[in-house]
């Protein structure tokens, strides 16, 4: 999510938006829940500060859900994208903090589209699809181009369809907030990448992204 808080600046950007994206490891520790700061703004960017009252929140862990309140501080009127098989409406149930607004909290089964496509559960690239239809904060032509800019062949297309599936499985359950993906999504025959064309991980494990 380190690498997808950096592919949203970039696809923010690309709309003439100012941007900037941070990354805050917190403890130095592998599996500790690791956050990454992106703004957009139409202004100059002064500050690098945590982002404390986050308009958007992106959860790639569903587990988070249950350990940490990824949605503190929110505004009133934020966004969310979350990466799980419940719908917005089990995810309220469960975490009060979530957006109550209609139509502001997105629930994706990004891990289940990105094994079809890349063959490994990475969501990030099909989250930022999905945060695009939820929000149009960014453009999927956007989200695109950064992720050709990051990554190259197999796992460039892969990440590409994974993020056109997520805007698409947003659109298509929007008006929906009971309706999750409790058997995930249809298996697709895909061109997978091999594991000598995956990327090497970062180290640590980015969870969150707020944007």
């Amino acid at each position: 999510m380190v690498t997808a808080s950096a592919m949203l600046a970039q696809a923010g950007f690309a709309g003439g938006h100012q941007v900037q994206a941070t990354p805050s490891f917190g403890s130095e520790r592998t599996g500790a829940p690791v956050v990454a700061y992106t703004r957009f703004s139409d202004a100059p960017i002064r500050t690098r500060e945590p982002i404390i009252v986050p308009d958007a929140v992106i959860i790639q862990d569903p587990t988070l859900l249950r350990s940490i309140n990824p949605f503190q501080g929110m505004a009133q009127d934020g966004w969310a994208v979350v990466n799980t098989r419940e719908s917005p409406d089990e995810v309220r149930e469960g975490s009060p903090d979530a957006p109550s607004a209609k139509g502001h909290l997105a629930t994706v089964p990004a891990d289940d589209i990105v094994r079809e496509y890349l063959g490994r559960p990475i969501p990030s690239c099909a989250l930022l699809g999905a945060f695009a239809a939820l929000t149009g904060s960014i453009k999927l032509d956007a989200v695109a181009d950064a992720i050709n800019r990051k990554f190259k062949g197999k796992v460039a297309s892969g990440n590409i369809k994974s993020a056109e599936v997520a805007f698409q499985w947003v659109k298509d359950h929007a008006g929906h907030e009971d309706i999750g993906a409790p058997n995930g999504i249809e298996h697709v025959a895909a061109d997978l990448p091999s594991e000598e064309e995956m990327p090497a991980p970062i180290i640590g494990t980015p969870e969150v992204v707020n944007a």
